[in-house]
This record gives structure tokens, sequence and C-alpha cells, in this order.
């Protein structure tokens, strides 16, 4: 069939159909008179940045979906910042103000892009991977610097370390260069890639961190900083009394799957999913101390520990890629003796009036139990102390335990003397000395076996790894 084509009259155009219709200026061109007026008059234009598959953080009206924590001064607000050639929509900490600014939802894996713009000298962070609460998050969370390098060098007399220029991981990685900054007063771009342990970051397109926190092995470092091993949290700018503009926040999560029994990156198994190989019995008292353990003949110690492997066959079994304890045995231990420094992840299952633990060193113990016990004030705080300690701190700093009968997740780093035990994500026990429950003139052991502590309720454990710190 062959397609008329109308002619054209005077003020009229054609559709993809075909059609003609009539042209209206008003309606065609006034919108983009207008986009060109306003931002020469002055009129305030929020600009946004759209890119597939990232969310804004920053609705360029209000603090919607954040939470200002101790806030200092004037705090953050939101403005409509009229500059040069544009008007821009902009969440800003004003000079004499700050506090914590985090968002109310948590990221673990993502790609989080923003501008910002400092005044001479101004500092700044950026929190990621943080709990909610007030102070510096350079420690329990994770603080990524925002500063002015040049203007800092000279208020602070080039007395500042590599660890806090901007883009550091403040005190524990350095930036690879310094130079990425524009002039005060302009914009920059930052890019934050958070992968598991590897951590990139980019200002003005340029690499200044790229980086695999699992190779951080410093043990003063890992003490002071336990925020670093976080899986997720919050996003945060920690405002320090300097005047700083931020505009175009948003972020891509990235999802990553989780399968039980699969070894992540850097750890290895010690529980392999489908059998008991690596662990034996704990040998029955008294020589579940090491100290006697240690003066027995090798022959009364194999007949010994004969006995407590048949212990564990008979009461403990893998089912579903689980090990599984039916309440009635002895405890279950490494078959190696040699752990030292370390940081263990252990997901474990307590029913009804449970009560367990995880020995380190093969020392108890970092506590598991049902925190519902009506007759215990001591679980009623929850799991994850360190129950034995009489001298440093055995409580845990705050409840954590799900539902009991729900999984739950230790992450456990013991370095030299010291334990972090993060449970499902908070941190119950920072820094604090194990002691040795075997000698209480001794100090903890330097090496010694991981134990899973069988105490007449039936338990659950799975997905157990251990990345070794030398």
């Amino acid at each position: 069939m062959t397609r008329v084509i109308e002619p054209l009259q005077k003020g009229m155009h054609r559709t993809d159909s075909g059609k003609p219709v009539r042209f209206s200026w008003v309606k065609t061109m006034y919108p983009v008179f207008l986009a060109c007026l306003l931002p020469a008059i002055g009129c305030q234009v929020p600009q946004f940045v759209s890119e597939s598959g990232f969310t804004s953080l920053f609705d360029g009206q209000s603090l919607k979906g954040w939470t200002l924590i101790k806030p200092k001064g004037s705090g953050y607000g939101v403005t409509n910042l009229v500059e040069t050639t544009s008007t821009n929509s902009v969440i800003y900490c004003a000079k004499g103000g700050g506090g914590n600014l985090m968002s109310e939802e948590q990221y673990g894996d993502f790609i989080l892009r923003f501008d910002f713009k400092l005044t001479q000298a101004a500092n700044n962070g950026l929190a990621i991977r943080a709990p909610m609460q007030a102070g510096s998050l350079a420690y329990d969370g994770m603080e990524l610097q925002i500063i002015d390098n040049a203007g800092a060098r000279i208020k602070y007399e080039n007395k500042l370390h590599p660890e806090q220029y901007h883009g550091a991981i403040y005190g524990v990685v350095a930036p690879s260069r310094l130079d990425v900054q524009k002039p005060i007063g302009q914009w920059n771009t930052q890019e934050v890639i958070a992968i598991g342990r590897k951590l990139t970051v980019k200002v003005n397109g340029k690499t200044i961190i790229n980086t695999d926190l699992n190779s951080m092995t410093d043990h003063a470092t890992l003490l002071k900083h336990p925020g670093i091993l976080r899986a997720t949290g919050h996003i945060g700018f920690l405002g320090h009394n300097d005047e700083v503009y931020f505009k175009n926040i948003r972020i891509k999560e990235l999802s990553r799957v989780e399968l039980d029994n699969k070894t992540p990156a850097g750890f290895q198994a010690l529980f392999n999913g489908g059998s008991l190989a690596g662990w034996r019995g704990v040998l029955a008292s008294p020589n579940n101390n090491p100290i006697h353990r240690a003066k027995l003949t090798r022959e009364l110690h194999t007949t010994a520990q004969a006995k407590a492997d048949d212990d564990m066959l008979a009461h403990w079994r893998v089912e579903n890629g689980e090990l599984v304890f039916d309440g009635k045995g002895k405890s279950l231990t490494t078959v190696r003796h040699d752990y030292a420094n370390y940081e263990l992840l252990v997901d474990w299952k307590i029913g009804p009036e449970g009560d367990s633990g995880i020995y380190l060193r093969g020392t108890p113990q970092v506590q598991i139990w049902d925190p519902r016990t009506d007759d215990n004030s001591k679980a009623a705080l929850g799991s994850g102390g360190l129950f034995n300690n009489k001298i440093s701190v055995s409580d845990p700093l705050v409840k954590a335990d799900y539902f009991t009968g729900s999984w739950n997740r230790f992450r456990i780093v013991m370095i030299e003397s010291r334990v972090h035990v993060f449970l499902n994500g908070k941190l119950v026990v920072r820094n604090t000395p194990l002691e040795n429950y075997w000698d209480r003139e001794q100090p903890i052991f330097p090496a010694g076996p991981i134990e899973l502590q069988a105490h007449g309720n039936p338990l659950r454990f799975k997905n157990i790894y251990i990345r070794e710190i030398k």
C-alpha cells in the first residue's frame, strides 16, 4: 500500500507516524528557555546525577533517610547553593558544626559516588560499614578521610601522618597519591568501591586506594581498628567543625550470594560441611586442661585420645552441611593445636536454655547461651562475652543475639592476648584480654586449639572458617 504524506502548513510539524500536528512554541521551547534562563538569574534548580542501578541517598530537599547523631553547633543542613554557572542542592556541614550524619540504611558491598567541595583546610570524614553511633567511627567502623590536603599541610605544619590525608582509611591505609584534588572552591568527584575485603577509592578519576583489608596484619592496627573487619554498616559524613559541601550522593548495592560452607577469600575452612575431618574429641577431665595434657606420656595420651574420639563419633555428626551435637557427649577440638593469632568465623544455633562456648587457644571461652533463661542474670546480657574473665571485662557490651533457635554468627579476632568479638555484626567484646582459666597466674597460652564446648545441650555449627594472622 502506498503511504500518502500530507503537505505541511505553516506552523506545523510531523510526528514519527507522519501525521501533521501544529507546532506550539510555548509548549516546546519554553521549558528549554526556562532551563537556560533560571540559573542565570539565580533561581534555585536542584541538580542530580542519574545512573543505571544507582539509588540517590539525597532527595535534594531534606535529610530524609539520614540520622544526625550528637550534633555540634548547627550540625548538618540542606541548602540550594548558588554558584557561578549553576545552582546546586547540597548537604552542608556549617563552620563550627558537625556530628555524625548517618544513613538509616545499611550497606555491605557497594559502589558509592558523590561530589564534595571543601573550604580552606577543611576536615570531614566518610564512614562506611559503620555502626549507628556517635564519636569517632575510625575505630569501631571505617573512616575514609575527607580533607583539604594543601591547606591541612599548612594548618598542621606538615605533621599529618600518611594515613590522615584525603581518601586514606584513617590510621590504616595511606593514599597512593595526594595530587588529585581540585583547587579550593571547585567540586571534586569521589567513588568508593567496597567488595568483600577489597576497597578502591577514586578521586576525580584517579585511583588513590586499592587495597585488600585481609593484608592488614599489624597487630596494633587490628587491635585499635576492629571496625575495618565489619562486613556491613551505615554510610556517614563525620563533621569536624569545618565547612564542607556534598551533592549527587548515590549508591549501587552489589549483591553477593553467600553459600553455606563455601570458604570466603583469605580464609581456610575448619569444617568441610561433609565430615568430621580435622576434628577430634576433647580428652576427659582432668586432661581437658592443656597443662595436664602436656604432662601425659605418649602412650597415655594415645589411649585417652582414642576414648575421646569414640565419644565424638557417638555424639557428633554431620547433617545437611551442619555439625550437630546431640547434647550427651563431650566437647570437640581441632586436630591442630597451634592456632595463635587469627580471625575466626563461626555460625551457631542453640536451643531453649542452651549453654555452650568457643574455646580460643584451648582456653574457655567466648560464651554462647539462650539469653531468655530466667534464672541466669548473666545469660540475659547475651552471648559473646568472655565468661571466665575475673579481672578484665567478662560481659558483652551489647546484647546482639537473634531469637533462640535461629542461626547466629560470631566474628572473633584473637590477637596476642586480646580479643574482639562481633555477634551478628555488632561489636560485643572490644580489645579485651582473655585470661588463662587453667592457671590465672599465667598469661594466656601463645597458641592452642579451637574447641566447641559441649555443655549438655543440643548444638549446631556451620560455616567455620579461620584466617591466620602472622
